[in-house]
């Protein structure tokens, strides 16, 4: 069968980029799907066991750190558009771990770009490399105002700063070699197959064992939070109706704070194991706060809304109980990723 495009979505493994991958084959059946993943701790092939055989679906483990097993990835499937989500992602690893996050997401991200100016050579019809990023590379925001696509980059943490210079390397070979891009910058998401580090599958879990439930700090920093099927949306959106050269970011229009969230999850996880309302929160451990915390990050999606004509269509209300909702009854796929690494991680960062 002849596809349409061949789209490379790295870190198709992952939380979103399995959610974008799944998008993807079933809106677009005319595109052939490469999923590229190193399967790292983070990366399960089960988040995709649903679609795993759909016909314009092709799995390749690969690092994107190794410069030639991407050129042969653009060359063996004949790539002519990417989707880059493959990253390092957690701020705590990022502080014990600086180098790794260096090593992915500064020289992966210039090792796919190389790739697709190699293969892509000087004809750039049809084709487009958009490269997913994170609102944290603005920095932090007082109790007012919101990051818009004209905010200046003031990235605190390692993650954030890697993150902020694969985002200049990727407008650098726009405006250097013409190459077609298309950024974005999100604030947090949240949904079912995120890795059980982050805040809210941590807190859910934890809730079923009658576990502390860690919070940094006084637990007032603030973060919007999106639906991740709809960030998944949103990507393509953008993928396909984006101009070149242009930055968009995509947010939740749900701030919380952090002991606000985790008391609403609190309460929300009782009534779905049938305990007392409230209990939970019993749990709550204030722990010592992370080096170099952001205080409050919010998006502005005006441009989105008024280009792209999108925005979110999950509240926070509905969103968190479908979270909790699916962690709670996904005991095996839980059980299979808290395993391992995880366990290690853990006792080192909240022990």
């Amino acid at each position: 069968m002849a596809f349409k495009k061949n789209i490379l979505i790295t870190g198709g493994a992952g939380f979103i980029g399995s959610h974008v991958i799944r998008l993807f084959l079933e809106k677009h059946p005319d595109f052939r799907i490469v999923n590229l993943d190193a399967l790292t701790y983070a990366g399960n092939l089960e988040n995709l066991k649903d679609v795993e055989n759909a016909d314009n679906y092709v799995f390749v483990k690969e690092d994107i750190t190794d410069a030639e097993a991407m050129q042969n990835v653009f060359r063996d499937y004949q790539i002519d558009n990417v989707i880059h989500l493959a990253a390092e992602s957690h701020v705590d690893r990022s502080i014990a771990n600086p180098m790794s996050f260096i090593m992915t997401n500064i020289i992966g991200t210039v090792n796919l770009l190389n790739a697709a100016r190699h293969h892509w050579k000087d004809d750039f019809a049809g084709k487009r490399f958009y490269h997913v990023s994170t609102d944290e590379v603005y920095g932090s925001l007082g109790e007012t105002g919101f990051f818009t696509e004209e905010t200046s980059y003031d990235p605190r943490s390692p993650y954030s700063s890697s993150k902020a210079s694969s985002d200049h390397l990727v407008r650098a070979y726009h405006h250097t070699y013409g190459l077609p891009i298309v950024i974005s910058n999100c604030s947090n998401n949240y949904g079912p197959n995120q890795f059980p580090e982050k805040l809210i599958p941590l807190v859910i879990n934890n809730i079923k064992h009658n576990k502390p439930l860690p919070i940094y700090g006084d637990g007032k920093y603030t973060r919007d939070w999106l639906w991740v099927k709809d960030h998944a949306a949103a990507i393509d959106v953008i993928f396909r109706t984006g101009k070149d050269g242009e930055t968009y970011n995509i947010g939740g229009n749900n701030e919380w704070k952090n002991i606000d969230l985790v008391e609403v999850l609190c309460d929300k996880t009782d009534a779905l194991l049938g305990r007392e309302v409230g209990s939970s929160r019993k749990l709550i451990t204030f722990v010592k706060d992370r080096a170099g915390h952001d205080r409050r990050y919010a998006i502005d999606a005006t441009k989105l809304k008024e280009e792209l004509n999108w925005e979110p269509t999950v509240q926070a209300d509905e969103g968190l109980e479908m979270t909790a909702k699916w962690y709670l009854e996904n005991e095996e796929w839980l059980e299979n990723v808290t395993s391992g690494n995880y366990q290690k991680y853990y006792e080192e960062m909240y022990s």
